[in-house]
């Protein structure tokens, strides 16, 4: 069934190019801009071009939309550590904090702190048990953060393997159908067959088009995400480090007063 609607569609579509490919040798000129070609182009190409352009669309404003929140990301992590190592206490950090919508290092942060207060506030009699669920709170916001930063990336991979041959195939169907039409009309003159081939060709050229940027990009996005989410990787690794720490002291405290008190 597919079958015999493509065949229909490519001989419709070699008709019409025969009609015009015998209007051009009585004379008639043949548009050759990107505009003309377009526009000459059979059913099948135009559906491949017009996707291979909405992808190339999309994956532009994935690349800038991606741009800009890295480059944001990186300053609110920098300014993060500066105020995190300053010698500010966790306390005050988490109440300036826990009023907004943090991202990046103050996600962890804030997620790891309102674990512990709310262990302490309910008492919690496991000082281990309060360390495991404190690492495992910063592993489930790092992982949201991760694909957060990460998201719709994949298409921009998508695009860029498969753009390529998305765009030959509508080549491989505009020669078909170009050849079809030369067949019929009985021409083998290059000024008649040239507008054919080239408005097959005109869907790799879209294809590579499409597919270059997404590649180039994907790679130095990815590379950027891998960075951010190490340090990210650190961080959490050295504040719960931190709280750890304080963790045993006041586990330490809580030992010490029975014995002061005998």
């Amino acid at each position: 069934m597919l079958a015999d609607m493509i065949e229909t569609a490519l001989f419709g579509v070699s008709a019409a190019f025969a009609q015009g490919l015998e209007t051009s040798e009585l004379g008639g000129t043949v548009d050759v801009s990107l505009v003309g070609l377009f526009l000459e182009a059979g059913l099948i190409v135009k559906i491949v071009m017009i996707g291979l352009l909405l992808a190339s669309v999309w994956s532009w404003a994935i690349i800038i939309d991606k741009w800009f929140l890295y480059a944001r990301t990186k300053r609110q992590l920098n300014r993060f550590e500066k105020v995190f190592w300053s010698g500010q206490s966790l306390e005050e950090l988490y109440k300036s904090l826990s009023d907004r919508s943090p991202t990046g290092m103050g996600v962890l942060f804030v997620a790891a702190m309102r674990e512990w207060k709310r262990s302490f506030e309910r008492g919690a009699n496991s000082q281990i048990g309060l360390g495991t669920r404190i690492d495992k709170v910063l592993d489930v916001s790092l992982a949201k953060e991760a694909e957060r930063l990460e998201s719709r990336l994949m298409f921009l991979a998508t695009v860029g393997s498969a753009a390529p041959f998305v765009g030959l195939f509508g080549t491989v169907i505009g020669i078909m159908t170009s050849f079809q039409a030369i067949a019929g009309s009985k021409s083998t003159n290059l000024a008649v067959v040239a507008p054919g081939i080239a408005e097959a060709l005109l869907a790799t050229a879209l294809g590579l088009l499409a597919a270059i940027p997404a590649t180039i990009f994907y790679n130095k996005l990815s590379a950027d995400v891998s960075k951010i989410t190490t340090r990210l990787e650190g961080f959490a690794d050295e504040f719960s480090a931190i709280l750890s720490r304080q963790i045993d002291e006041k586990a330490s405290q809580a030992n010490q007063q029975p014995r002061a008190a005998e």
